[in-house]
């Protein structure tokens, strides 16, 4: 059984404190004084604080810590009675440096030695085994789960396979907790028979001190008694102060009753006060310790020894207790501020999880638009984690939670990622299919001696081809290839059969282009009068024959410019004076009467409708046009035209409706004012 000692609290400590104070609380004890009948000089100290012991833990749950009594904290001085900071003990990670486990085998044949060997597992340990081994556990799932998509399984199939070790490992920490809680049994049956023998050497010592004739000749039967205390170890906590104040008030009554010679009694005095004085400079020199828990662990062994040295003479006992508490002083004050600052950190690193969370969260909400928006957002998100991970702990009671928090963004950002990719994965394979289909039908044309036929089903190919998706690089090209191929197998077999006609067709180009050219002349003179000369360009230039295929489209694209320019021109100029000539007009109208305005204003109602029925009639009919042909696009374009002059007409009504409005607004006006 490893000695132990027992943990002390004052009353009022937080529970969640109380949860991670797992080491020995160093505590500054004062001895009980007890004053001799004259008032004068102080009992021999020895310090009365319960002993501090390393309670064990129960696995089922968090064995509480003893709380002193508030009698027993009435002992104490106030200054030396241990706050809650000062109590609390360092964290696993900080008392010493963790062994690192790189396999999940490492971690079981580490806990499979801790089962089954004689030695106490320490919670910091097997807590440390179970993170390690569940962290690397999680870790190759994932990765086989990664494995498993990256092949090309379905998500929505896949199994989680058992693992032979998780089952071992299971198996060893039940052992390990049935072993703990053994331990931790037997050392609470140790602190029960330990405080009988206790209780009953006070009784022996206290049958000595009824006895003052034998007090001299009892000497050495005391030292004995006193030697098996201090072999004595941990006893129950809420008994130890009372139990350390009965010793302590019967030896120090058994010291006042022994008469010893004055040689002898000097000589133990010394022999204490040295051992004493090296107690103190012991304590005094932790104060350089760089190691601010060692040293309060040092502290807690010092204490015992002075607990277990014997008196010294009466006119020192105050000075050395006080130099030996001045130094313990020291080392708890560095030992408080120590998780002082721990908790500040930590409280700092909580914000700065905190921001990450919401950095996080903020990318995690940004519309993500393709491929490219998914993987700079997923590079954000890996630097963050990247920063998480150089921040220390946050405080306990938040540090799981603000991790959750962290880790619900990421799974949320990344479980959508998949989907967006899983979603695109399909879609690719479908733009695959399509495009096969065109690659098929483009090489069962490319042998086709069908000139015009061929060539305009293979251009509708290629523009069905623009509108079909993406699909993966590699494949894409191949499909591309061959499509490409295909198209151009059969323009180049139709090119070698029409040279013959190339001759012709740039000498319509010339044509076309002359004609062009015309247009542009006409519309820099403005003149209105020119709808006879545009008509017989349009007709001019419909009459002439094919173009070189790859200069069509510019050439149509420039005709169709200059054309729509003189037709918006023209419209617009005819209309405006048209629409002057008939203002002009009005006032002869109104002089023949009020009803001619009126039958006019009558006329023009029925030509606006007629117009709007018109208007309707070329659009719908444009609407059941084919496009597929140059030809068709030509009649579309025309139609076009046509109801664009049509509503050019259909505002010029319009305007001439308005004008006989304002005529016949006037004329009212005028009435008036003659009456």
């Amino acid at each position: 059984m490893m000695d132990s000692q027992e943990n002390t609290l004052p009353q009022g400590t937080p529970a969640e404190e109380n949860k991670v104070m797992e080491a020995p609380t160093a505590q500054v004890e004062e001895p009980v004084v007890e004053k001799t009948e004259a008032g004068n000089s102080p009992a021999e100290e020895v310090p009365v604080a319960p002993q501090e012991t390393e309670t064990a833990e129960v696995p089922a749950a968090e064995t509480p810590l003893e709380v002193a009594t508030p009698e027993a904290e009435a002992a104490l001085p106030e200054a030396e009675v241990a706050s809650p900071q000062s109590e609390e003990a360092p964290k696993a990670e900080e008392e010493a440096p963790k062994k690192v486990y790189k396999t999940k085998k490492e971690v079981l044949e580490r806990v499979t030695e801790l089962a089954h060997d004689d030695s106490h597992p320490s919670k910091d340990e097997v807590d440390h085994l179970k993170t390690v081994f569940y962290k690397l556990h999680i870790a190759e799932r994932e990765a086989a789960l990664k494995s498993y998509l990256d092949g090309g399984g379905d998500p929505e199939k896949y199994q989680v396979t058992p693992d032979e070790d998780e089952e071992k490992f299971k198996a060893e920490m039940s052992l390990i907790k049935e072993k703990r809680a053994r331990i931790f049994q037997e050392l609470e049956n140790e602190k029960a028979e330990n405080l009988k023998k206790k209780l009953d050497i006070i009784e022996k010592v206290k049958s000595l001190v009824t006895s003052p004739d034998n007090a001299n000749r009892s000497y050495q039967e005391f030292k004995k008694l006193q030697q098996e205390w201090k072999e004595i170890k941990a006893v129950p906590a809420e008994r130890a102060n009372e139990l350390w104040r009965n010793y302590q008030l019967y030896v120090e009554k058994f010291y006042d009753l022994l008469k010893l010679n004055s040689e002898a009694r000097e000589y133990d005095f010394k022999k204490n006060l040295e051992i004493k004085t090296k107690l103190c400079e012991a304590a005094e020199k932790l104060a350089d310790e760089p190691d601010v828990i060692s040293a309060f662990h040092q502290l807690q062994e010092l204490h015992q020894q002075y607990r277990e040295a014997g008196p010294v003479s009466k006119d020192l006992r105050e000075e050395v207790w006080t130099r030996f508490k001045a130094a313990s002083t020291v080392i708890n004050k560095r030992h408080q501020q120590h998780f002082e600052d721990l908790r500040s950190k930590e409280e700092e690193n909580l914000a700065k999880k905190t921001a990450l969370c919401e950095k996080v969260e903020a990318i995690a909400q940004e519309e993500n638009k393709g491929a490219a928006d998914w993987e700079r957002h997923t590079r954000e998100i890996i630097a963050v984690q990247q920063e998480w991970k150089a921040i220390g702990f946050a405080p306990q009671k938040m540090n799981v939670k603000i991790f959750e928090r962290f880790r619900a963004a990421c799974d949320d950002f990344f479980g959508r990622k998949t989907q967006f990719f899983r979603d695109m994965k399909s879609r690719f394979a479908e733009n695959a299919e399509k495009k096969r289909a065109l690659v098929e039908q483009a090489q069962a044309l490319q042998d086709s001696t069908d000139w015009k036929a061929t060539s305009e089903k293979l251009t509708a190919l290629q523009r069905e081809w623009k509108t079909i998706g993406m699909v993966p690089k590699k494949l894409g090209d191949q499909l591309w290839n061959d499509f490409l191929g295909a198209c151009n197998k059969f323009f180049e077999a139709r090119n070698a059969a029409t040279a013959g006609t190339r001759n012709e067709e740039h000498a319509n180009l010339a044509k076309k282009r002359e004609i062009i050219g015309k247009m542009k002349d006409l519309a820099v003179q403005g003149d209105g009068n020119i709808q006879d000369d545009i008509q017989t360009l349009v007709d001019e230039y419909n009459s002439i024959g094919h173009v070189p295929y790859r200069e069509k489209d510019k050439l149509y694209k420039e005709y169709r410019e200059i054309l729509d320019k003189l037709y918006k021109e023209l419209n617009i100029t005819v209309a405006r004076r048209r629409l002057d000539n008939f203002k002009s007009s009005l006032r002869n109208v109104a002089e023949k009467g009020a009803n001619a305005l009126d039958n006019e204003r009558t006329r023009l109602m029925r030509r606006y409708d007629s117009l709007k029925q018109e208007i309707q009639t070329y659009e719908n009919n444009i609407g059941f046009l084919s496009v597929s042909s140059k030809k068709g696009n030509s009649l579309i374009d025309e139609m076009n035209r046509k109801v664009q002059k049509l509503k050019d007409d259909l505002s010029l009504v319009r305007e001439k409706i308005k004008a006989i409005d304002e005529e016949n607004n006037k004329a009212e006006e005028e009435e008036k004012e003659e009456n």
